[in-house]
C-alpha cells in the first residue's frame, strides 16, 4: 500500500514558544512504528527554528510558499534555493489563500512548482473550486484547468509532484466535502495525471478541506485519497496525532 502523507499547514500562526511546545508534543506522540510521511509547513520566519527542532526526527520541514524567481529585486519573496538551506523538503504552491488574496494565477503557480523542483523541493500543488464554481457545476473544469497549467510547465517531472485538492468552500468554514465528494474529484485528478505520465500512481493526492480528527479516517479510506493537507487541526498536537494515526 502506498505511504500516506500528512502535511500540517500552520498558515500565519505560531510563536517561538508555541512552536517549540507543539513540535515537542508531536515528536513525543509520533508512533514508534509510524508508516506515514509527516511534514509541517511553517511561516518562513520560523523555518530555522523548525529545522533545528525537527533535526533527526521523522517529521519533514515544509514551506507555505516559494518564489518563481531565483533571486533579485523581489521584496518579501523567498527563493527555492533559500528554502533548501533550511532543510525544506516540500513547498505549498497555489494555496487558495494565495490565489485569492495575492492574485496568483495558474501560470504563476506553475512557475513556482517548476522553481521548487529545480532545487530538489517537492511542490504541493493546491487546486480547488469555490462554492460558486461548485454550485455552477464547474468543479471538474476548474481543478483540471489549475492542474493542467502545472503539468504543461513541469513536463516530464509530473510524477515528482504532490497534489492537494482543497475545496475552497470547505476551508476554515467547518464544512467538509463528504468522503464520496472528495473521492470523486481525486479520481478526476488521478485520471488527468495518468494521461500525462505512466507514473501517476506515485503522485500523492492529498485532501485539504477541513480534515480533522473526526473525519480523517473516513477520508483516508477512499481509494484516491493518499493523505491530507491539514489546517486548524495541525495546530493542536492531539488532533494532528490522531490524523497521523488514521494514516497508518
Amino acid at each position: 500500500m502506498k505511504q500516506k502523507l500528512i502535511v500540517g499547514n500552520w498558515k500565519m500562526n505560531g510563536s517561538l514558544a508555541a512552536n517549540a511546545a507543539l513540535l515537542q508534543a508531536l515528536k513525543q506522540g509520533l508512533p514508534a512504528d509510524n508508516k506515514a510521511g509527516v511534514a509541517v509547513a511553517a511561516p518562513a520566519v520560523y523555518l530555522a527554528q523548525i529545522q533545528a527542532e525537527l533535526a533527526g526526527s521523522a517529521i519533514d520541514v515544509a514551506a507555505q510558499d516559494v518564489s518563481q524567481h531565483e533571486q533579485g529585486a523581489f521584496t518579501g519573496e523567498n527563493s527555492a534555493a533559500m528554502l533548501k538551506e533550511f532543510g525544506v523538503r516540500y513547498a505549498l504552491v497555489g494555496h487558495s489563500e494565495r490565489r485569492q488574496y495575492h492574485g496568483e494565477t495558474d501560470a504563476v503557480v506553475a512557475l513556482k512548482a517548476q522553481a521548487a523542483l529545480a532545487k530538489g523541493i517537492t511542490p504541493i500543488v493546491c487546486v480547488g473550486e469555490t462554492l460558486q464554481e461548485r454550485e455552477a457545476g464547474q468543479t471538474e473544469v476548474v481543478v483540471k484547468r489549475q492542474l493542467a497549467a502545472v503539468i504543461h510547465q513541469v513536463g516530464l517531472c509530473v510524477s515528482e509532484l504532490v497534489v492537494a485538492y482543497e475545496p475552497v468552500w470547505a476551508i476554515g468554514t467547518g464544512k467538509t466535502a463528504s468522503p464520496e465528494q472528495a473521492q470523486e474529484v481525486h479520481a478526476v485528478l488521478r485520471a488527468q495525471l495518468a494521461a500525462a505520465t505512466e507514473k501517476a500512481g506515485r503522485v500523492p493526492l492529498l485532501y485539504g478541506g477541513s480534515m480533522n480528527a473526526v473525519n480523517a479516517a473516513q477520508l483516508l479510506a477512499q481509494a484516491d485519497i493518499d493523505g491530507g493537507l491539514v489546517g486548524g487541526a495541525a495546530l493542536k498536537a492531539a488532533d494532528f496525532l490522531t490524523i497521523i494515526a488514521a494514516a497508518q
